[in-house]
């Protein structure tokens, strides 16, 4: 009896013992992957991270304050980066000097008078160059001598068929300008000339030829 029974304990102890062998042994075994599962991550280098962060925070629009985007700025349309081209100038027509035959009052003498009134300014010389005659012949036809004083006012009678004028008649070159001075007129202005008619100068410059002129005014002398 006692035989027996020790053979059931050591029959007992054997199945407890085999089976929790069987039950170690299909514990250890891992579970089998299944289709759609992903495999264990490769780990990272942390530089190579950090460096792939830093790059999506570029690419990645910053935020604003409550989580909105920042706003985008407007594109420049592409007209404004142009440079807008100039009009081309249409060239103007350069205005034709207005010629005149003569002045506001009066007209210009084309022929030599006969006799002639001195105004202030002016001598027998200055008659001889402008009408192109002998100076002798002048003073001769009025019973003058040379170096005698005539004042202005006085009529000299202009002789014809004269000598012509035996030197250069024009004084200043010209045409050109002239700067007024004090005591100037016309006829005193074209005197200084020598062969230019008051007439002519008072015409260029749309003047009459009892014009009162202003110390620095610039006139034309044709």
């Amino acid at each position: 009896m006692k035989k027996y029974a020790l053979w059931m304990i050591l029959a007992l102890v054997f199945a407890l013992v085999l089976g929790a062998c069987t039950r170690s042994a299909s514990g250890a075994m891992p579970p089998t992957p299944t289709a759609g599962m992903n495999e264990f991550p490769t780990p990272v280098p942390t530089g190579v991270a950090n460096i792939s962060a830093t790059q999506t925070a570029v690419a990645m629009p910053p935020q604003t304050g409550g989580g909105e985007a920042a706003p985008q700025p407007t594109p420049i349309p592409l007209a404004t980066l142009m440079p807008t081209p100039r009009p081309t100038p249409i060239p103007t027509a350069t205005p034709k000097p207005i010629t005149t035959t003569g002045s506001a009052a009066t007209p210009i003498a084309t022929t030599v008078p006969s006799t002639y009134t001195l105004h202030e300014g002016e001598f027998p010389y200055c008659l001889a160059r402008r009408f192109n005659i002998d100076p002798d012949a002048l003073l001769r036809a009025n019973g003058l001598a040379r170096g005698q004083i005539v004042y202005p006012g006085k009529t000299l009678t202009i002789p014809t068929n004269a000598n012509p004028f035996p030197y250069q008649r024009a004084l200043r070159a010209h045409p050109t300008t002239y700067v007024v001075q004090y005591g100037d007129t016309l006829y005193s202005i074209a005197c200084k000339f020598g062969d230019v008619w008051p007439e002519a100068i008072a015409a260029a410059n749309n003047l009459s030829l009892d014009a009162t002129l202003t110390p620095g005014q610039t006139l034309q002398i044709p």
